[in-house]
């Protein structure tokens, strides 16, 4: 994956990246047992891409609508820096993550799938989405990755920030080594 000359301005301040879960992480599957067990499929790749963001500096978070010990669980097993799980609106969430951080929606990457999402990727400074997302989230989003959601779509735009900030080339000659 190339980035393109209009895209690299916007993903060499990316400071932050933000993501929903289901749906981007996963591939919006829930899988129900009894007594309310649930299970959900994450891509190994999506998960590496976000502790090579970490170990470049970049925090990294889980913004969900939905409540889920799968979820906790992943943040938990990546060592995510923010985990936000609730129904309130997700840009009230993003927000406290600014006022947090000291950053600003320009120094954030967000990924969302659904209509949920709109209010935090209309605001940010890179806004992607997977191939199956919602129509709507598609048209307002700088970049559509070729892959679905759970399938390495995150992996995808990770490799995009870190190869405009000059990061990617490093990286891969250290594990070459």
């Amino acid at each position: 994956m190339s980035v393109t000359a209009d895209l690299r301005p916007r993903l060499r301040r990316i400071r932050l990246f933000l993501t929903d879960v289901d749906g981007v992480l996963t591939d919006a599957s829930v899988l129900m047992g009894t007594g309310g067990t649930e299970l959900k499929r994450f891509d190994i790749r999506d998960g590496l891409g976000l502790k090579l963001l970490q170990q470049e500096g970049i925090k990294v978070g889980f913004v969900s609508a939905r409540p889920s010990a799968a979820t906790t669980a992943r943040a938990e097993d990546l060592g995510i820096d923010f985990l936000h799980q609730s129904p309130a609106p997700k840009v009230q969430a993003v927000e406290e993550l600014l006022k947090q951080t000291g950053l600003g929606w320009e120094d954030v990457s967000f990924m969302g799938d659904d209509v949920l999402d709109l209010g935090v990727l209309k605001r940010v400074g890179f806004a992607a989405a997977p191939a199956d997302a919602n129509e709507a989230v598609r048209s307002m989003v700088q970049h559509v990755t070729a892959a679905r959601g759970g399938q390495g779509a995150v992996r995808e735009v990770v490799e995009m920030i870190l190869k405009a900030q000059g990061r990617w080339t490093a990286l891969l000659a250290k594990f070459a080594s």
